[in-house]
């Protein structure tokens, strides 16, 4: 298989308009227990003009041995980064494309308390659906795109800064439920997860709406 590497073609064409890229991708969408979150990446025409960092691209991509380091580098890269968190119980509360929107505004609003102003900057949202405008305070020229994470480099660096991060936080979940093992399935619907929850129930760090019946084994 050909593993397309992520470049700076959008961003430049942005950023001959425009002062910054907001870049956000979503990580944990489809785990079954744990927070969604949402990196943000921001780009300026100086960092696009420096090279991507060997080693990025999306998240999914990337060995989980070799994502720790290529976070790192990504995060020295871009102007500032962030991740925004959604819990379970909002999942459950208000579905998860409002929670996606939750965990993208305070994303954002993470950044934007790093200095990152919104004031005619470009928010580039991996995906084919706005699902941040509806949620932020303040009006953002949110543009959707497709594969973004696969294609644009920028989008590629909140894809691995929020997969790195929401990994770590699962292990560090395991230690209150190892019996999950959220330490090797980061909440995703593994078999022994899906074996866990008929043995034992729900945690609370479940999402409840989610995970009461059978869901196909993704390992």
């Amino acid at each position: 298989m050909t593993v397309v590497s992520p470049s700076l073609t959008l961003e430049r064409r942005i950023l001959g308009d425009s002062a910054l890229i907001i870049s956000l991708d979503e990580v944990g969408r489809g785990a079954l227990a744990g927070p969604v979150a949402v990196g943000a990446a921001v780009m300026d025409a100086a960092g696009a003009r420096r090279r991507v960092p060997e080693g990025l691209r999306d998240s999914k991509l990337v060995t989980e041995r070799r994502r720790p380091d290529v976070a790192e580098r990504a995060t020295a890269w871009v102007r500032a980064s962030s991740v925004g968190w959604a819990s379970a119980a909002e999942v459950d509360e208000v579905g998860i494309i409002r929670a996606l929107g939750l965990a993208a505004s305070r994303a954002v609003d993470a950044v934007v308390a790093q200095g990152t102003s919104t004031a005619g900057a470009v928010v580039l949202l991996d995906g084919n659906h706005d699902y941040l405008s509806a949620v932020h305070h303040s009006v953002l020229d949110v543009r959707p795109v497709i594969k973004g994470d696969r294609d644009c480099a920028s989008v590629s660096a909140a894809s691995v800064i929020a997969k790195v991060a929401r990994d770590a936080h699962m292990a560090e979940l395991h230690a209150d439920y190892p019996q999950y093992q959220w330490d090797r399935n980061k909440g995703y619907a593994s078999t022994e997860h899906r074996e866990a929850i008929r043995t034992l129930g729900l945690s609370p760090l479940h999402r409840a709406s989610w995970a009461i019946a059978d869901a196909p084994a993704l390992f």
